[in-house]
C-alpha cells in the first residue's frame, strides 16, 4: 500500500464517523518490532489466496484497540521467510502506553508471530521512507543427509559447496550495481539499481551461512543471489563468472531461486529517523 493511502486508512476507527469525544483524543502513531516464522505463512503483504503476516496483525491490532487497522510494513518478505525485526506502523486513539502494546498483541497472536517491542514515533513516520541498511542471512546445511532439526529454517544440500570459492564471487556484489539480473522477471519496479553494502559467506562445520547487507534488495534478490553462490560453490562456474552474470543484466544469467526456508531477516537498522 502506497504511504498516502495508508495515512488515510490507518487507525480509522471502526471505518465510519467517529464516535462521541473522539476528537478530543489524537491519533497515535505506534512502530511495532515483529519477529514471526514464515513457513505457515504466505509472505508479508496481504493477499487474497492465503494467510500472510500482515493480515494477521490487523487483525490482531483492531481486535485489541477496536478500530479497523491496517498496518504499513518495513519489508514484504516473500512465503516462507522469517524474520527477527521486520517493521510496522499504524495510527491509534487508544490511551494505553505504547510499550503495553507489545504484551496485549502478543496475548492475541499465534505462537510464530511475536511483537518483540512496541513503541511511539512521531505522527510523520513511516517505516518506508526512512533510509535503512537491511540485513539478510541465509542458511545452507551442506552434509550428506538433511536434520529434520533445521529443515524450516535452513536449505539442505548434499552436494559439496566450497565456500572459499563461494566468497570470492560474493566479492563481485558489493557496491551499488544494476542487480536486474537477480530480480525475479515478476517484479515491478523503476528501477533494478541497488546497494550492496556487506556480503560474506562463512563456514562452520557443515553449516554455511550467507550474510549480506543493503539500502535495499529487489524482488526474490537475496534468493537468486543465494542460488547462484551455491551454484560457484559447487564448481558450476569459476568465480569470476560472477561479473559476468551481473553485468549481463539477465535474469536467465543468475542461477536458480534459493528455497525460501533457508532465509531470515535479521537486522534492519534505520538511518535516520
Amino acid at each position: 500500500m502506497r504511504e498516502k493511502e495508508w495515512e488515510g486508512q490507518a487507525g480509522s476507527p471502526g471505518g465510519g464517523e467517529p464516535g462521541r469525544g473522539e476528537h478530543e483524543i489524537p491519533l497515535r502513531r505506534i512502530r511495532l518490532t515483529v519477529a514471526y516464522d514464515g513457513t505457515n505463512y504466505n509472505g508479508w503483504q496481504y493477499q487474497p489466496n492465503g494467510t500472510t503476516i500482515e493480515e494477521v496483525l490487523n487483525g490482531a491490532i483492531s481486535d485489541l484497540t477496536g478500530e479497523r487497522i491496517r498496518i504499513a510494513g518495513a519489508s514484504r518478505t516473500d512465503a516462507g521467510v522469517h524474520a527477527l525485526c521486520n517493521y510496522a506502523a499504524f495510527d491509534t486513539r487508544m490511551r494505553m502506553p505504547a510499550p503495553k502494546f507489545a504484551y496485549a498483541l502478543n496475548q492475541r497472536l499465534p505462537e510464530d508471530i511475536r511483537i518483540r517491542r512496541s513503541e511511539e514515533v512521531r505522527a510523520g513516520w513511516h517505516p518506508r521512507s526512512c533510509r535503512s541498511i537491511k540485513t539478510y542471512e541465509y542458511r545452507i546445511l551442506n552434509e550428506e543427509f538433511p536434520n529434520p532439526l533445521e529443515r524450516l529454517y535452513a536449505h539442505f544440500t548434499y552436494v559439496p559447496l566450497d565456500a572459499e570459492r563461494m566468497r570470492e564471487a560474493a566479492a563481485f556484489l558489493v557496491g551499488e550495481h544494476d542487480f536486474k539480473s537477480f530480480c525475479s522477471l515478476h517484479a515491478q519496479v523503476e528501477t533494478t539499481v541497488r546497494e550492496i553494502t556487506a556480503l560474506t559467506v562463512e563456514r562452520d562445520g557443515s553449516r554455511i551461512l550467507i550474510r549480506v547487507s543493503g539500502t535495499g534488495f529487489l524482488y526474490n534478490m537475496v534468493r537468486i543471489i543465494a542460488g547462484t553462490l551455491m551454484e560457484i560453490g559447487a564448481g558450476k562456474y569459476p568465480p569470476a563468472r560472477m561479473r559476468e552474470i551481473l553485468e549481463a543484466c539477465d535474469r536467465s544469467a543468475a542461477g536458480p531461486t534459493a528455497p525460501a526456508r533457508g532465509l531470515t531477516l535479521v537486522e534492519y537498522r534505520f538511518l535516520q529517523e
